[in-house]
């Protein structure tokens, strides 16, 4: 059945829908093939054999499933073929457990019943499943928003995992553990220093994956040590299930309703830290360091003008000290050393952000926001995670000045200054952001910004005190905010009502795919006016999107110029202007000629709504300068009006 559209606003409203539209879709299907493993492995302990090695081929099985659907399968096939494989699969594994059935031994007799888990036991094993899945929603959450946003980087942290898992149930677990646990004390240590430092940059990420990677493998390690009997199998899997469901729902619903911070990822590791002094007991003084260590980092990030002193640098060589200390005595003293990491992450996460003052702080489904004040360059910027969202200036001269990716001197400049919408006209812009753009409405024109997220638009529309919508609302002309997924609350518009309209959707690493495609597109048009301009904000430092946009435009029968504004003078870039590539689907003959005209990818097919091909697009290590693949003005492509198309 097709689910109701997903609720706008709420930090429990989409998270659940989306939480209930799964249950009730593919839920169900994925509920009868995962209770097929437990089944197959009673089947296979009834010969007298060890049945876990079989979970191990099942987390190999997923790992391997993962790796092949971004490089393999989504590129090569689309949705509807996937969905035909999908049902020969279901076949295939119903035939497969049939032939298991009929080979299975212990003959047809009843099999004993399984003597009754303590709840104690079961706790524990869903526990040890818990821990990891927390840290790895956690460790994903931080490193796509904070350090990488980056398309497909979520598959890394999973990926691995899945290899703690096979390693810890195909009997490698011992060796593998006895090798890498003595490691984890300094890598936690280091990683505390790192997030209470606020360190992010691409160098960190190994030692982010490297904690959770060991911290997973021994939890995963004890969980494997803790089996039962095979009688007991099913209910084991049910604690691990449980555990699992209980962790995911802990950061997708609850951590974003609780916290307008994201507490899930240090508190994760202070959790794996202090659980390796469950039942060593605790000593004299183990409280006394971290008391010194959380006064000392409090009065070094706290106190003005301390943090830059002399006396601030010896005191933060007291915490690396101290954190150091705690490290080489962590086996004699596994108390201290939790309670020492708690006090480093308790002190990064009171310290002030180092971007400026932060004004407000918002949590919701789709990600934490902050809204920060610079009062040395004098500016208020809208932050997801490292992404920027917009800045407006706090001179009361430059706040109707655009800036950023918006910039007078930059492609949207361009397009207004030649597509020029006069009085009466009707622009739409899909996504919100700080609403930048409204610094181009005019009096008399009718602008519509669309915006999935409920948070974004309240801090837009003053909560965070901007004040570019209610400047352009005072200029004269008509603001209105449309919260929804833009895609189907513009399906809702009139036919042929608009003029220009601006999509500029992107989000940290996630590509709206759906509203790139050919299916998307043609909507466009259709709402736009004959003449109707179209533009895309293509800016990304992951993917390579000229080419897609061209064959998008190829395949509609359009125009496309592309301008990549990559190298931003010194003078610009004080001004607030940042990089950024913009597409524009429309003839528009007085566009600079810094627009280009870019060329398809050969043999590379158009995105729809059923297919799309994300890894192609991937940029790895390089920066595509503005030459590469464009041309002049003028190519071969086919040039005409959007509108009425």
């Amino acid at each position: 059945a097709p689910a109701a559209a997903p609720p706008t606003s709420g930090a429990w409203g989409p998270g659940l829908w989306a939480f209930a539209a799964l249950a009730t879709s593919i839920g169900p299907g994925f509920v009868l093939l995962s209770a097929t493993s437990p089944l197959l492995q009673r089947w296979y302990a009834r010969g007298g054999r060890d049945p876990f090695i079989l979970y191990a081929a099942s987390c190999a099985g997923n790992l391997a499933a993962l790796a092949a659907y971004p490089l393999l399968i989504e590129p090569a096939t689309t949705l509807t073929w996937q969905g035909r494989a999908w049902t020969v699969g279901v076949l295939l594994s119903i035939l497969a457990t049939l032939a298991c059935a009929s080979v299975r031994g212990g003959g047809d007799g009843p099999e004993p019943a399984a003597a009754p888990t303590p709840p104690r036991e079961f706790l524990a094993w869903a526990a040890l499943a818990c821990g990891p899945v927390v840290w790895l929603l956690a460790l994903t959450a931080h490193v796509t928003s904070e350090l990488a946003p980056m398309p497909l980087l979520w598959t890394v942290p999973l990926g691995l995992y899945l290899v703690t898992y096979i390693l810890a149930f195909a009997g490698a677990g011992d060796r593998c553990t006895a090798r890498l646990a003595p490691a984890f004390p300094w890598l936690a240590t280091a990683l505390a220093l790192v997030l209470a430092a606020g360190f992010a940059h691409l160098a960190w990420i190994p030692l982010h994956l490297s904690a959770f990677f060991v911290a997973s493998l021994m939890a995963h390690h004890r969980l494997a040590r803790l089996r039962p009997d095979p009688s007991r199998l099913t209910t084991f899997y049910l604690a691990v299930g449980v555990g699992g469901a209980v962790g995911s729902l802990l950061v997708a619903i609850v951590a974003p309703w609780a916290s307008d911070r994201m507490v899930e990822y240090p508190l994760i590791l202070f959790v794996a830290c202090a659980a390796t002094a469950l039942g060593a007991g605790g000593a004299r003084g183990d409280a006394a360091i971290p008391a010194v260590v959380l006064a000392s980092g409090l009065a070094l990030t706290r106190a003005p003008g301390l943090k830059d002193s002399g006396l601030g640098a010896l005191l933060l060589i007291l915490i690396a000290g101290l954190g150091v200390l705690a490290v080489w005595r962590a086996r004699a003293r596994p108390l201290r050393f939790a309670l020492v990491v708690g006090a480093v992450l308790l002190v990064g996460g009171l310290a002030p952000d180092p971007g400026g003052e932060v004004v407000l702080r918002s949590r919701n489904f789709f990600g934490p926001l902050r809204v920060l004040v610079d009062r040395e360059e004098g500016v208020r910027r809208l932050m997801h995670g490292r992404t920027l969202h917009g800045q407006q200036s706090l001179d009361p001269e430059l706040r109707e000045e655009p800036s950023t990716y918006f910039a007078r001197t930059g492609p949207v400049g361009d397009l207004f200054s030649d597509a020029r919408p006069g009085p009466g006209a009707r622009v739409a812009v899909v996504g919100l952001g700080t609403g930048t753009l409204a610094c181009y409405a005019r009096p008399g024109q009718r602008w519509t910004f669309y915006e999935i997220d409920d948070a974004v638009v309240r801090v837009a529309e003053g909560e965070g005190g901007f004040t570019y919508l209610a400047d352009a609302r005072r200029r004269g002309a008509e603001v209105t905010v449309v919260e929804g997924d833009a895609r189907l609350r513009l399906a809702e518009a009139p036919d042929g009502g608009l003029d220009v309209l601006v999509l500029d959707a992107f989000s940290s690493d996630a590509v709206p795919v759906h509203l790139l495609s050919r299916e998307a597109i043609a909507l466009y048009r259709r709402k736009l006016a004959p003449g109707g301009v179209l533009a895309f904000n293509l800016s990304s430092k992951f993917l390579d999107l000229p080419p897609l946009m061209a064959r998008q435009a190829r395949d509609a029968g359009l125009p496309c110029r592309v301008r990549r504004d990559l190298d931003v003078p010194e003078a610009a870039a004080r001004a607030g202007r940042r990089p950024s590539i913009w597409a524009v689907l429309a003839d528009l003959p007085g566009l600079p000629p810094t627009w280009l005209s870019p060329l398809p990818r050969p043999a590379a097919s158009p995105w729809t709504d059923d297919y799309s091909d994300l890894v192609s697009y991937l940029i790895l290590g390089r920066r595509p300068p503005a030459s590469v693949g464009s041309v002049r003005p003028a190519d071969d492509g086919v040039v005409r009006p959007l509108g009425g198309g």
